[in-house]
């Protein structure tokens, strides 16, 4: 059996630790299985290759998409392929999707037409196409709206994130059997903490995101404030008493903003680019408190009961924050210097009330999560 993780990446240290929990899990329900990986810039063959994976052959390119053509290869032609490693959509028998949060209005219609064909054809063959939890919408464009009225059923299993996802596709599918709500499945997933960590030094966490001031952030309000809301809140955390250091969770776009936030500072902070996602989520579990952009990272300190102050640029922030009883942490554009100081303060000083509702919450989700992947096995093993 040959199982496609699609939608994650190495750069990104969120996709990348989604591809470590799906891997991790995999190996635990179905030991006998072969994983596939596609190439794409963010994804060296290197990096794809320390997993063992065979190397999908995509044979689409914007807008065009020809992978149909794969199911009437001859069989030598395929046989050969396999020799170099390379596979394609016909030898897979089933997909994962962890694409996290792309398909939806703030986003490129190709990538939604693209995956639902794809889904389309797995279902045309008997294969499974399942898409693990992650953010849907909003769809207000006629063509996204047509795609998933059309062919949303054709999935074996969707998982969206949250409520707001499941009502999103639910207002054009109407209550399908396949569509479910089931959180993000990184918060079962256990951190290490690196050998240089030191807990006197890295205490507050700055973790930045270049979406929150580019054109997919449709709060433009956030271009003008952000580096200063970073700012800030070093600048309080030191004041405090804590040392804060920034850690940046995806690449150069992020290590452009933990530049500008240091730029502003009298004293620069230490920037953390650290490539193990694991030892990623083991840093955020050993701050007192994060400051959030990255989804991934407001997850990985929320489900690890440590306070997470966070920003907005899509639906999936306040659902996540609101899940875990803390919605009062995350801070609109229009942020008060006061409020921000307040939120610290209890965080820092006073946070036992915080901690204690993170720690029911966080059980909570991870029993959800086990939940989730229990309905995947049964959609796999039972062929329905």
């Amino acid at each position: 059996m040959i199982i496609e993780i699609k939608g994650v990446q190495f750069v990104n240290k969120g996709a990348e630790l989604m591809l470590c929990a799906i891997h991790q899990k995999i190996m635990e329900l179905w030991p006998d299985a072969e994983i596939a990986l596609a190439p794409n810039v963010n994804s060296s063959y290197m990096d794809r290759a320390k997993y063992g994976a065979w190397q999908k052959l995509s044979l689409r390119k914007y807008p065009f998409d020809f992978n149909r053509l794969t199911y009437v290869l001859p069989p030598f032609i395929r046989k050969a392929l396999k020799k170099w490693g390379i596979i394609t959509e016909a030898d897979i028998d089933i997909i994962f999707d962890a694409s996290g949060f792309a398909y939806g209005d703030q986003w490129n219609t190709v990538m939604l037409e693209h995956a639902l064909a794809e889904a389309s054809r797995m279902h045309k063959h008997n294969k499974k196409y399942v898409f693990l939890p992650q953010a849907f919408g909003p769809f207000t464009q006629a063509k996204n709206q047509q795609l998933i009225k059309s062919s949303m059923n054709k999935a074996s299993l969707v998982c969206s994130r949250e409520e707001t996802s499941y009502a999103h596709l639910t207002r054009l599918t109407g209550e399908l059997p396949n569509i479910s709500v089931y959180p993000d499945f990184t918060n079962a997933l256990v951190g290490a903490i690196p050998e240089y960590y030191d807990r006197e030094n890295f205490q507050v966490c700055l973790i930045p995101n270049n979406n929150m001031v580019n054109k997919r952030n449709p709060n433009k309000q956030w271009a003008s404030s952000y580096i200063n809301f970073f700012v800030l809140a070093a600048e309080h955390a030191i004041n405090l008493g804590f040392k804060p250091y920034i850690l940046n969770h995806e690449g150069v776009d992020d290590l452009d903003i933990c530049r500008q936030i240091n730029n502003k500072l009298d004293m620069p902070l230490e920037v953390i680019s650290e490539p193990d996602p694991i030892k990623v989520k083991g840093l955020i579990g050993g701050a007192k408190l994060i400051i959030c952009s990255r989804f991934h990272g407001c997850v990985s300190a929320l489900s690890q009961s440590v306070p997470c102050i966070g920003t907005s640029w899509s639906h999936k922030y306040e659902q996540l924050f609101s899940e875990y009883g803390v919605p009062e942490f995350l801070i609109s554009s229009n942020f008060q210097p006061e409020q921000m100081k307040g939120l610290m303060k209890k965080c820092l000083c006073d946070n036992q009330d915080v901690v204690d509702v993170l720690n029911e919450r966080s059980k909570h989700y991870k029993s959800k999560t086990d939940e989730m992947w229990h309905e995947v096995q049964r959609v796999i093993n039972n062929g329905n």
